[in-house]
């Protein structure tokens, strides 16, 4: 009897369909406003049902180039899709919890707040600073510190759409109007958003380019590239022809100056004789030579050594 049943499992699992084969990837890509549908990353899924709600990390150094920022975790949110693309909803950042904790330091102050706000177009947001002082401060201070960031905030955000809410967060515009309001009360060592969250959606922005214009300008660019890729392989290729002509023309000239050779080999021995009657003193400029090497002819010559260069090249010459 097992064995009958292990035979139908084997025939059901051949039967059964690779799911892995019936997924497809998706491309992520940023809100349309303010970031233009930027391709974040890459997701697989079997269906667009399947993919949608994942909630897809990364940081703000690999979203924007921003070195200073790698340890700020951005979120988007799988809202919709179109084809081949995920559309996201940017629902928050947050900075990671080994770089606050070295933020925080024995003899400095640490002030923290939660706050909600709507902004312009109605997203209720949550947003939570986190601000450092120089050093210890009593609890008034810090009272009035958390104060007046929660007005700064608020008034900030009220008067700001959700997009504009996003470049600022990001950019650290929001965190340079705080620290500029509350210096007058104790100064800060670091003003930072440390959290935020879309707690509430609002209205959505038509603003920027569709979908089908960010396709074709990326086509365009690939094609670019592509482009000019291939002219740097072209050069690279007629600068490697030209450098095997070139060889190839010194190894063709070089037969012809072998064969004038053997013209100045006759008359070596006329050479020779005139070179054996010319005196070796007139031939030999004594002037050009140190006086270590005028020492060593003396000392061939089996002469004294002594004296100045002058004496040494008469010597010689006598």
């Amino acid at each position: 009897m097992a064995k009958k049943m292990s035979a139908k499992a084997r025939a059901a699992a051949r039967k059964q369909k690779d799911k892995w084969k019936t997924k497809r990837w998706y491309t992520i890509r940023a809100p349309r406003s303010p970031w233009n549908f930027q391709n974040i990353g890459e997701t697989i899924g079997e269906s667009d049902e399947h993919i949608m709600g994942r909630v897809y990390e990364m940081t703000q150094q690999e979203f924007n180039g921003d070195f200073t920022k790698m340890h700020v975790m951005l979120r988007f949110r799988v809202t919709d899709t179109a084809g081949q693309d995920a559309l996201t909803t940017f629902v928050g950042h947050h900075h990671q919890t080994n770089h606050i904790r070295r933020q925080i330091r024995r003899y400095r102050g640490k002030i923290d707040d939660v706050m909600d706000a709507v902004t312009e177009d109605g997203y209720l947001v949550r947003i939570k600073p986190l601000i450092i002082t120089q050093k210890r401060v009593q609890t008034s201070v810090k009272q009035a510190i958390r104060s007046k960031t929660r007005e700064v905030v608020r008034g900030f955000i009220a008067k700001s759409t959700y997009d504009g809410l996003q470049v600022a967060m990001l950019d650290g515009s929001l965190e340079s109007n705080i620290q500029n309001s509350i210096k007058s009360i104790y100064p800060c060592k670091s003003v930072v958003i440390r959290k935020s969250q879309l707690l509430q959606a609002g209205v959505v922005m038509d603003a920027g380019p569709t979908l089908d214009e960010i396709h074709a300008q990326e086509a365009r660019s690939a094609a670019e590239l592509k482009a000019k890729k291939a002219a740097a392989l072209a050069e690279a290729m007629e600068d490697e022809e030209s450098e095997e002509e070139e060889t190839t023309e010194e190894v063709a000239e070089a037969p012809a100056e072998v064969a004038e050779a053997p013209e100045p080999v006759e008359e070596a021995p006329a050479v020779e004789e005139v070179v054996e009657e010319a005196p070796a003193e007139a031939s030999t400029d004594y002037s050009s030579m140190t006086v270590a090497q005028l020492k060593e002819l003396l000392k061939e010559a089996g002469k004294p050594v002594s004296g100045k260069k002058a004496e040494l090249i008469e010597r010689l010459q006598e």
